[in-house]
């Protein structure tokens, strides 16, 4: 049996460590996002694997979604600057405003600075990257969708485009593995630290 196929986690976590007996019992759970799989600890083992790097995993969970978020945010950046050069207004396409190609530029240049700290930090796998690679990517894909948004006009909260869709999945990808608020403490506790031990 593979699991569910409903978007269920069974199909991204190996089968291997389903229901294994030093893992945790998942069952899937029914999410209102088909791309958002979810699933449930039904059960946890007396003991976890001693090989289980916990603070590893969570840096990687962090780094994985920031991705995501930078993933979001630049397929933004292409949803508006395909539809300011459709859309007509007044006579002309509404990519030739000033103000909407300043909109466009400004979201590009959000997912060109968070795509260097998620490279970066996918390098170095360390903390202090991580945090500061998912603070932009989450600055970057919540801007960016709501600056979409703004480039397409109403439309951009009907079913017919997709653009409300990334502005809700990043809003929800945002607490994920770490909050803004502790990443940008634990940030700025790990720089004190430093500035102080330099």
């Amino acid at each position: 049996e593979d699991g569910g196929g409903e978007g269920g986690s069974e199909d991204r976590i190996p089968r291997a460590y389903w229901n294994a007996p030093d893992w945790p019992v998942l069952e899937s759970v029914r999410s209102i996002d088909p791309l958002t799989p979810l699933a449930r600890v039904a059960s946890y083992p007396r003991r976890m694997p001693r090989a289980l790097d916990v603070p590893r995993l969570r840096r990687e969970a962090a780094l994985l979604t920031a991705a995501l978020q930078l993933g979001s945010a630049a397929r933004t950046v292409e949803m508006a600057v395909e539809h300011a050069g459709r859309r007509e207004q007044f006579g002309v396409r509404i990519g030739a405003f000033q103000a909407v190609k300043h909109l466009c530029a400004e979201m590009l240049i959000r997912v060109e600075i968070a795509r260097s700290a998620v490279y970066a930090a996918s390098l170095t796998g360390q903390s202090l990257p991580v945090i500061g690679a998912k603070i932009l990517a989450e600055e970057a894909a919540v801007r960016n969708a709501r600056d979409c948004l703004q480039v397409h006009g109403g439309i951009g909260f009907t079913w017919e485009a997709d653009v409300h869709l990334h502005l809700k999945r990043a809003w929800l990808r945002l607490e994920q593995w770490q909050s803004g608020a502790k990443a940008e403490e634990a940030l700025a506790e790990a720089l004190l630290a430093d500035d102080a031990a330099g």
